[in-house]
């Protein structure tokens, strides 16, 4: 389902079959192939971590050059990310959010996830460990991209993107697409953090220190209405592979690679 791409230098996972299907792009950006000097490098698509803005630009720039949507560059929209479960559904008025670090428009404040259903909006969250999700309504075509850290996950910012796309007329074929994250292996979080999770979703054991993320969303997902037959997850785990991803957990300071969807 996912295939690995290099256009530019640029490395991007993205689901070719979803495209021909309905004119949906998806692409989770690798961190290879920017202008960001350390601890940042190379490809950080983050306005908010320190980095030179104007590196920040161009390595956007270069992503959507490398994804094949350049002209829709102004059009890139994207969120003060805050570990929340607050929505904002974009159209005409508010695309081109937060699309240039340096530029005039602030990003949607307070927001956690994006979702459309108008063309040619590209919807970008950025990501060091936490859980990308796009989610995909074909028939329509809609789409979502979602935050979930912890705290997000934990209040339900999953449910809430996933309840929104399916309550639109027409055929019930939400999908969804997980992205790189930091994985159980690497998340050793403590029973404080575990017991937000243990009561309401059945993969997080009470016993462990180790949080499974990618489970919890997995598990929200299907609760959502998503059955496993219709997610796909990339099962990356971004600590283990900071050469490929950026991961807040094992590096501290560092950049944020990203979850792009745009309809065609």
């Amino acid at each position: 389902m996912f295939e690995r791409v290099e256009r530019d230098g640029i490395a991007i996972h993205t689901v070719p079959s979803v495209f021909e299907a309905c004119g949906v792009g998806i692409a989770f950006s690798e961190r290879i192939g920017g202008v960001s000097d350390a601890p940042w490098s190379t490809l950080d698509l983050a306005g908010h971590v320190g980095d030179d803005p104007a590196r920040v630009d161009r390595n956007r720039d270069l992503l959507c050059d490398a994804i094949g949507i350049g002209a829709l560059r102004d059009r890139l929209t994207t969120a003060e990310q805050v570990h929340g479960t607050a929505m904002a559904r974009i159209g005409s008025g508010e695309a081109g959010r937060g699309s240039r670090v340096a530029g005039d428009h602030p990003p949607v404040p307070a927001t956690d996830a994006l979702w459309t259903t108008e063309r040619g909006i590209p919807l970008l969250m950025m990501f060091a460990d936490c859980v990308p999700v796009v989610l995909v309504r074909p028939s329509i075509p809609a789409v979502a991209v979602v935050h979930a850290g912890w705290r997000g996950a934990a209040a339900g910012v999953v449910q809430a993107a996933a309840s929104a796309l399916r309550e639109l007329p027409g055929d019930d074929d939400l999908s969804a697409y997980v992205g790189p994250h930091i994985g159980a292996c690497c998340y050793d979080v403590g029973a404080e953090c575990v017991s937000h999770f243990d009561s309401t979703f059945v993969t997080i054991t009470a016993a462990s220190t180790r949080l499974d993320l990618g489970a919890a969303v997995a598990d929200a997902l299907e609760r959502s209405g998503v059955p496993k037959g219709r997610q796909w997850h990339l099962r990356i785990c971004t600590a283990h592979n900071t050469d490929r991803f950026y991961s807040h957990r094992a590096e501290g300071l560092t950049g944020r690679h990203g979850a792009l969807a745009v309809i065609i």
